[in-house]
């Protein structure tokens, strides 16, 4: 075997020698995959089709000691350095092009302890694996709202979705983990142990380690809820959106509508005559007795008829998988994200402006609303600051024909800049493109300076960053 070239962490091309490799190789339980072996091109692949590099290996870990050595020869030889966990990231901070992957995908036991009500999980694990272990016993964590989703990026940078007013982000309810920092060593992180890391893990993205287990705390859920989908004319789009903020802004935590603005696909509850045209979609969610559902969904099915209400009783992890046919892997995908305290009749305008002209068929403009236990949090608590907004907005352009690319992101950031004076200015971490460098101060707000303090403490050669990257500072914390 010749000896391997790398990227090295400042950009440089550099030689790795083939004893090095093997020696690797050698020492793991996984296995080490150099272009054209096997197992290669599963490593590299992520979720987004727009993503598509090739690292000069990768390293399939089975566990932490794998992690530890894949990091101490990413460190001894300098190489650029990615870390994949469910590889569904937006920006594809995945794989890095040249440099070295620490695959944790091998990495996918889920273990749960109904009796204390706590769950562990590897750094490979997706939503969906965890919800099907976890309602076993009829408990969940709040996760996202794609399956497909890893636990592990989703978690490291605050992590919402339907039963996060109810119970908080999934940062919220982490309650430690077992870390591989960039020194190569393994170390614990909870409220009591190295609790500057675990506040830093909370909120701050891949900045900090590599997390080789995870343990959340977990909540009686299910197993089944009331969800589902209202679906109506997008020509009353302007008037529902202006209602569904007041409906919204009395809504219990148990209750969570998002909102979909895209062209109906074509499902089997919808006319025909719909299929292809703009629609407006409040996707429901709630999680308590059925009857007091019922009486909370009161409100919002008062705001009209629509074309086709199909919500009713059926199981979490069923609902938890409702958007996977409209986020398959193999796309190209752009997003573009706001937060917004409130959702302003000029906002409301815009959106609606936009929403009238998607690029393709499979672009949509997603609106989630938060509040509830999200917000009843301090800022300064978790590195995630975003604590008071109500509503986050993830432009998604998604298409499958490479000549729609400069139309779809032209879309999506024109709407972005029109709807920005109505913004917070905070962003959420998961929600960035990898063009989006600039705006990694507004992810972390007023916890900004503390976790550059502590990626100084922590990785002060910034080994770990390829990610929406929080540079150390020149000031570490004080011990």
């Amino acid at each position: 075997m010749t000896d391997i070239q790398f990227l090295s962490l400042h950009g440089e091309a550099t030689l790795v020698g083939s004893d090095s490799i093997a020696s690797l190789r050698h020492s793991l339980r996984g296995g080490v995959c150099l272009p054209d072996e096997p197992g290669y091109d599963e490593a590299r692949t992520v979720w987004n089709a727009m993503i598509n590099r090739r690292p000069g290996a990768a390293v399939r870990c089975k566990g932490a000691s794998d992690v530890i050595r894949a990091v101490l020869f990413a460190r001894k030889h300098g190489l650029l350095l990615a870390v994949r966990g469910g590889g569904h990231n937006i920006a594809g901070n995945a794989v890095c092009e040249g440099g070295l992957v620490i695959d944790l995908s091998p990495m996918r036991s889920v273990r749960i302890d109904p009796a204390r009500r706590i769950a562990r999980v590897e750094p490979g694990v997706t939503l969906g694996e965890f919800d099907k272990e976890a309602q076993s016993f009829g408990l969940a964590a709040p996760l996202g709202i794609n399956s497909t989703t890893g636990v592990a990026g989703l978690t490291l940078g605050g992590g919402f979705g339907w039963l996060s007013r109810k119970l908080g982000l999934a940062a919220d309810n982490l309650i430690s983990a077992d870390v591989v920092t960039a020194e190569g060593k393994l170390v614990h992180a909870s409220a009591s142990d190295n609790s500057d890391l675990f506040w830093a893990l909370r909120g701050g993205g891949g900045n900090f380690g590599v997390v080789s287990s995870f343990e959340f705390r977990l909540h009686p859920v299910g197993p089944m809820v009331l969800s589902g989908l209202i679906v109506h004319p997008f020509t009353r789009a302007n008037e529902l959106l202006a209602r569904y903020r007041e409906v919204a802004s009395r809504a219990p935590d148990e209750l969570t509508v998002w909102v979909v603005l895209r062209k109906a696909p074509p499902l089997p509850f919808l006319p025909t005559e719909v299929h292809g045209k703009e629609i407006l979609v409040f996707a429901v969610c709630y999680t308590g007795d059925e009857r007091d559902g019922e009486r909370a969904l009161g409100p919002l099915r008062a705001l009209g008829e629509p074309i086709a209400d199909v919500v009713g009783m059926q199981p979490y992890a069923a609902w938890q998988t409702a958007f996977d046919p409209l986020l398959t892997p193999g796309a190209y995908n752009y997003w573009k994200s706001h937060n917004f305290a409130e959702l302003s009749d000029s906002l409301i305008g815009v959106v609606t402006s936009y929403a009238a002209r998607l690029p393709t068929a499979e672009c949509e403009i997603f609106i989630g609303q938060l509040g509830g236990a999200t917000s009843r949090v301090a800022v300064e608590a978790t590195a995630y600051p975003h604590r008071h907004a109500n509503f986050v907005m993830n432009v998604h352009t998604r298409w499958r024909d490479p000549r729609d690319e400069p139309r779809s992101i032209d879309w999506a950031r024109s709407l972005f800049a029109e709807a920005a004076p109505f913004a917070t200015g905070g962003v959420y971490v998961n929600f960035m493109p990898e063009d989006e460098d600039d705006r990694v101060p507004s992810a972390y707000g007023a916890n900004y300076a503390r976790l550059a303090a502590l990626k100084a403490k922590y990785d002060p050669g910034n080994l770990f960053r390829f990610n929406q990257n929080v540079r150390p500072s020149a000031q570490r914390p004080a011990a």
